[in-house]
């Protein structure tokens, strides 16, 4: 910390301490009087970006342990990587895990939101079987009731209960704002928040959770959630240029995620930009080889005439 004039800056530098590798590196600044609001914000960003990082050396770490010694934590580690791709052949091996997982804890609550998860997967971008929808709901419903101390088991339930029971919206966002008060510097809780909120056309809220999430953790295996709710918010108000470049974001982010591609392609086609629109559309099908259009129209789009003009 250092004081200059009527200005005072903070330099914080996150280590590895066993590797001694760099993770992150950032400078506040503001006046005396508001050190306490320095002191949140460096306390949110180190907790954004220290998040992650242990997330992934704990995959890791559960990787390197040999089979007949997991434990449910393990398993569910180990699943997290496919889960990531939010399609639906890598959820089928996330799922073998986590159903042994919740064998070993049955009140495991982000093991049932990750296979909720999973299960939501499928049904958006697996072909809309019914079984799939109500067993992702089901397992949203029972890590809510199980992970009340746990923002990201509520946050990745709400985002399937806001996605799959439009009905029961006041769930979703009621989970949410558990999660958040939680953990107010969590980059998932924010993320989902924000792509649930862009479907349902609360695009102003929806872009300034997401900008957070990423300002929190830019390089989080989740990260092409907040990007695509940044695509969504802007394409359904109309704003198709700043549409289709943050599906352009969230493509690089997860390049195996298929929606960024038709946001894309749809948002290139309302700025008559045809010919990038069928590359796009050509990508998608190479990343979603059954992809049809109800795998949009299944989603609780806002604002349908944007989406069908």
């Amino acid at each position: 910390m250092r004081k200059a004039g009527a200005r005072v800056r903070i330099t914080a530098q996150l280590i590895d301490a066993l590797s001694g590798a760099h993770l992150w590196a950032d400078r506040f600044e503001g006046s005396p009087e508001d050190v306490s609001d320095l002191q949140d914000r460096v306390a949110a960003s180190v907790a954004g970006i220290i998040e992650p990082a242990l997330r992934q050396a704990e995959i890791e770490r559960a990787r390197r342990k040999r089979p007949e010694s997991l434990d449910a934590y393990d398993l569910y580690l180990r699943a997290l990587p496919y889960a990531y791709t939010s399609m639906p052949d890598e959820a089928a091996k996330a799922l073998e895990l986590l159903e042994q997982a919740i064998k070993l804890e049955p009140d495991l609550a982000i093991g049932h939101a990750i296979i909720a998860w999973c299960h939501e997967q499928r049904y958006i971008r697996g072909g809309l079987l019914e079984k799939e929808k109500t067993t992702a709901v089901r397992h949203a419903r029972l890590a809510i009731a199980a992970g009340r101390d746990n923002a990201t088991a509520l946050a990745v339930a709400g985002l399937v209960i806001g996605f799959l029971d439009p009905r029961d919206y006041e769930t979703a966002l009621d989970a949410f704002h558990r999660a958040l008060a939680l953990s107010p510097s969590s980059a998932v809780a924010l993320g989902f928040s924000a792509v649930t909120r862009a479907w349902r056309g609360e695009s102003e809220i929806a872009i300034q959770q997401a900008e957070q999430a990423l300002r929190l953790s830019p390089f989080d295996p989740t990260s092409n959630v907040p990007h695509m709710a940044i695509a969504i918010a802007h394409f359904v108000t109309g704003r198709f240029e700043e549409a289709a470049a943050a599906a352009n974001r969230a493509a690089q982010a997860q390049p195996r995620f298929s929606p960024p591609y038709w946001m894309r392609a749809a948002a290139l086609v309302n700025l008559g930009r045809v010919d990038e629109a069928k590359t796009m559309a050509s990508r998608l099908l190479e990343v979603q080889p059954g992809f049809t259009i109800r795998s949009i129209t299944a989603a609780p789009f806002a604002n349908r005439e944007i989406l069908d003009a």
